[in-house]
């Protein structure tokens, strides 16, 4: 009888550049089609990463041939967002986390700047009204004032 210890194991890894589902290569070919419409007529495109179906190792995969870009930001509003340029201008990462760091849900935004960047027009009127009362309370500001 062969002992546990006589029996010959291979172990066989797949390359570690090949994604397991296959999914990452695809999304690639959309955002392809989605930086060509946005350089043709300037539409967005926004892909929800969490609603596709990932094997072990794909959200990486697809991450690692985005690569990074010279641009990031941060948001804090009831968690964080990180806000992430790619190697590919146009093509932007968002990751949405809760108040405890936990991700909610994954992005990419295909678009000049993210619109999660772009001042909101309430947000411009709160801003004037705002600036309108500062230089109000400033006697000095009348003389700047066109």
């Amino acid at each position: 009888m062969t002992a546990l210890r006589d029996i010959r194991i291979r172990v066989e890894q797949s390359a570690p550049d090949l994604p397991s589902s296959g999914n990452s290569i695809p999304i690639l070919h959309e955002i392809l089609h989605a930086l060509r419409r946005l350089a043709a007529t300037g539409e967005t495109t926004r892909i929800d990463l969490t609603a596709i179906p990932f094997g072990p190792g794909d959200e990486e995969y697809l991450l690692s041939l985005l690569g990074r870009g010279e641009v990031e930001a941060t948001i804090d509003a009831l968690g964080l967002t990180r806000v992430t340029e790619t190697a590919f201008p146009g093509v932007w990462i968002l990751d949405y986390l809760n108040e405890q760091n936990r991700r909610l849900t994954l992005h990419l935004e295909i678009s000049g700047i993210p619109s999660i960047l772009r001042a909101q027009p309430r947000d411009v009127e709160d801003s004037i009204t705002s600036l309108e009362a500062q230089l109000s309370l400033d006697p000095g500001a009348s003389r700047s004032e066109s």
